[in-house]
């Protein structure tokens, strides 16, 4: 496989390629094996990935968030230069969960190993995870600085030479609410790049290899020419877009100018809102891995994520704005905001590739997360406790041009919406009731995705808060090319009064959470849709018969006949309803 004297032929680079990511893939593996965190085992709230020893990421595993993977990206160069390569050592783990260094918030913990071979550092695991609690005021948008929002873990040493810092572990574990949880966690991550690093070794054994180089030059140069190639296809241009969307206690606005120039293209967000006094902000590193992560669906979605493919994205945001917020700026929520960029992205694609990129999104996550405690009204009966459950759920994903959007997906992030079993077994936590959400899908040629209805409660004797973090519930998923727009979000408490989208809600006793989640929205004029598609729809429960009726026109004889076709279980259009 060898060419005369030029070392690894490109067919052996390859395989080693493919070698890597199949380490990293093992080591997002071990992490979802042995994390605590439900939002870790159950929603795949992480990421992984292998670094050169310059600090440059060569490979990350499939599994993950694109907010933690393309954020990391970046974190392996802050932990080379804060703790410097003359203090590294065989046996170390790093740790931080600075928003500004890491992944956004303090909420996500990010873990850095080195790899040493025959004593001499070749490269960097990395990974990081979503942990339930931090300390402070908990999870969500409530806190006005950094400071409120938890336990800051600056970039230190989580284990020197191979042995763990228990002063770290005290004063972590008289933080936070649950210790066991966020320990376990921590032991979980380092865990997850030894075993990235067991395997690597192995890897370099067989091949013969004595460090990273040569893969790395091979990996970084066809992954940037691959891009560039993608890139020079393209028209040059500019276009704007922009998006108005919920922020916490007023609007915000989201502006973005994208330049297709050469061999680059830009993002620029001047001419977005201002830093928010609430928790809503975003790191400049966030904005970045979201603002990158839309450009490479876009233009180079089949070329893998790394330091090289990424390169030629360049994305730029004015200080002390709601996407590039300054330390103390508040930013625990930082995921409503960053989720949202990939749409707005997009409305400037879609004057520079037309027919290429989707219809808007529910965009950020639909979480929520209870904090149960014992009632207060009454004696609580036996067995009551206090506890964190934090739960994952998506609205729908935008119609595309040639296909619908899909339910219940979580896009941009890619995480998965949490089972109610998991849920249920995290805590004292009773989920009444989880659903599609018909009609919330935009009408278009091509529909949006649907959103979901949930209900929510807490086990005999317990009384909790609700700490919202919802957007669109003033401003739905616009549709594009004609498409209309998706179903707003909706909180109530079970007689009915509304809750805010975002903040703490006190929920007594016996109480409930209505919540419906957004859809997307739809592509194309929705008198365009194929009747087919109408009426599969109405057969599975996605449109009710009033739609189906006065958007697409079928008549009442039609729609009796086909929910009735529907009741006897026969298929429409290749899915059986």
């Amino acid at each position: 496989m060898a060419e005369a004297g030029t070392g690894p032929s490109k067919v052996a680079w390859q395989v080693m390629w493919n070698r890597l990511v199949s380490v990293v893939e093992e080591q997002a593996r071990a992490l979802i094996r042995t994390a605590f965190s439900p939002s870790v085992r159950e929603a795949g709230d992480l990421s992984a990935g292998v670094y050169d020893a310059q600090g440059r990421m060569l490979a990350q595993a499939v599994t993950g968030t694109p907010g933690h993977v393309n954020a990391m990206a970046e974190a392996v160069g802050h932990f080379i230069r804060r703790i410097g390569r003359q203090n590294m050592f065989e046996g170390d783990v790093y740790l931080t969960n600075n928003p500004w260094e890491g992944t956004g918030h303090l909420h996500d913990i990010t873990v850095v190993t080195p790899v040493f071979r025959e004593g001499i550092l070749i490269g960097f695991f990395a990974c990081t995870a979503h942990v339930t609690d931090i300390g402070g005021r908990g999870f969500g948008a409530d806190g006005e600085s950094i400071y409120e929002e938890g336990l800051h873990l600056p970039i230190m040493k989580f284990a020197e030479r191979g042995r763990v810092d228990e002063t770290l572990l005290t004063l972590i574990r008289a933080n936070v609410r649950e210790p066991d949880q966020l320990v376990g966690d921590i032991y979980a991550l380092a865990a997850c790049n030894e075993v990235g690093l067991r395997r690597l070794h192995d890897m370099l054994g067989e091949f013969a290899l004595s460090d990273l180089a040569g893969l790395a030059a091979f990996i970084l140069e066809h992954s940037r020419a691959a891009t560039l190639a993608r890139i020079k296809a393209l028209a040059p241009g500019s276009a704007t877009a922009s998006m108005t969307i919920d922020g916490y206690e007023r609007p915000i606005d989201l502006c973005v100018r994208v330049t297709i120039e050469g061999e680059r293209i830009l993002a620029d967000w001047a001419g977005s809102s201002g830093v928010d006094a609430k928790g809503i902000n975003v790191p400049l590193v966030y904005t970045k891995a979201y603002t990158a992560y839309a450009l490479k669906c876009a233009i180079a979605p089949e070329i893998p994520n790394n330091a090289g493919s990424l390169a030629p994205f360049e994305i730029t945001a004015p200080e002390n704005t709601i996407v590039n917020a300054l330390p103390p700026a508040p930013v625990a929520l930082r995921h409503v905001i960053g989720h949202m960029l990939p749409d707005v992205v997009f409305g400037a694609l879609d004057e520079l590739m037309p027919g290429t990129v989707p219809a808007e999104g529910a965009g950020a996550l639909c979480n929520f997360q209870l904090s149960l405690r014992p009632r207060s009204d009454a004696p609580p009966p036996p067995g009551v406790r206090r506890a964190e459950v934090l739960m994952f759920n998506s609205g729908g994903s935008g119609a595309r041009p040639a296909l619908d959007g899909l339910n219940a997906t979580a896009f941009p992030s890619g995480v998965m919406t949490m089972p109610v079993e998991a849920i249920e077994h995290a805590g004292p936590v009773i989920v009444w009731r989880k659903e599609l959400r018909p009609d919330s899908g935009g009408p278009g040629r091509q529909r949006g995705g649907l959103g979901q209805v949930m209900e929510v409660g807490a086990r005999e004797g317990h009384e909790f808060h609700l700490s919202a973090m919802l957007d669109r519930l003033r401003h739905p998923a616009r549709g594009r090319r004609g498409g209309g727009p998706g179903a707003a979000t909706i909180i109530t408490r079970e007689d009915g009064t509304p809750l805010g989208g975002k903040g703490r809600h006190f929920v007594p006793h016996g109480g409930r959470v209505h919540m419906a989640f957004p859809g997307g929205g739809g592509y194309g004029p929705a008198e365009e849709r194929a009747r087919a598609l109408v009426e599969r729809d109405l057969a599975l429960g996605y449109i009710s018969a009033e739609t189906a009726r006065d958007l697409h026109g079928l008549s009442t004889e039609r729609i009796a006949e086909v929910l009735a076709r529907a009741r006897r279980g026969e298929i429409f259009g290749g899915e059986q309803p």
